[in-house]
């Protein structure tokens, strides 16, 4: 049996590692990586996946993916960046590449390998948002604006390629175990689990469950599951 392929942005991180291990049993998986080759060739050696170096803010460089429009019926828009930063000294840079690597990114790799999902009729797009796009955040508001963008990409584009058979939805992640938030001190991350009803934090394979969820599910699309331990 030929494998369908899965195309994940991030692989190197806490959450794409998760999805590249839930979804390489049954898929040929090709996944990005920004800088850590180190990490990149040791996720490819294990999971036998494919690893492409990549910086998503560069549109150029978007098209080294191309290849895989034709195959991919399952692409997961993971890779992204953030920043605390009060509103009023965000720079313009800083403000343009948070939305260049969270949310354009998501855009121009869309619309190109929904192309050939549209030409198959069939494929499934996730893409991950966060809590903080649904609620937005004090002293994240280029991030917190790019991953809400995100959320309305999701509903309107699962309206459009609805009628093609491809469904698209949204992961709305909490405070998970990640590398993002590594720059909490202890007292920070004990008011986030305070917060949270569940009383602790997620796991990155709570959102590879999730993605998972929408990847079998095929009368769901258009949806936000927040995975976030009731944090709202």
């Amino acid at each position: 049996m030929i494998k369908k392929t899965a195309l994940i942005t991030g692989g190197t991180g806490a959450i794409g590692l998760a999805l590249v291990n839930e979804f390489s049993a049954d898929y040929d998986v090709v996944f990005t990586y920004h800088e850590n080759e180190k990490m990149a060739e040791t996720i490819a050696e294990k999971y036998g996946a494919v690893p492409v170096k990549c910086d998503l803010s560069q549109p150029a460089e978007l098209h080294r993916l191309d290849c895989y429009a034709d195959s991919c019926t399952l692409l997961i828009n993971n890779a992204g960046i953030s920043q605390i930063k009060l509103f009023n000294d965000i720079t313009d840079d800083e403000w343009r590449r948070m939305i260049d690597v969270d949310l354009s990114s998501v855009f121009l790799l869309t619309r190109e390998i929904t192309r050939g999902m549209i030409r198959r009729k069939q494929g499934c797009v996730i893409n991950i948002s966060s809590v903080w796009g649904v609620h937005g955040a004090s002293c994240e508001v280029h991030y917190s604006a790019a991953k809400a963008g995100i959320i309305g990409f999701t509903k309107a584009l699962a309206k459009e390629l609805g009628p093609s058979d491809i469904r698209v939805n949204c992961i709305a992640p909490g405070v998970i175990d990640s590398r993002m938030n590594s720059h909490l001190n202890a007292q920070e991350m004990q008011e986030l689990i305070d917060s949270t009803p569940l009383m602790r934090i997620g796991k990155p394979e709570h959102i590879s469950h999730a993605a998972r969820f929408f990847e079998q599910n095929d009368f769901t699309t258009g949806q936000v599951l927040g995975v976030d331990g009731g944090f709202y």
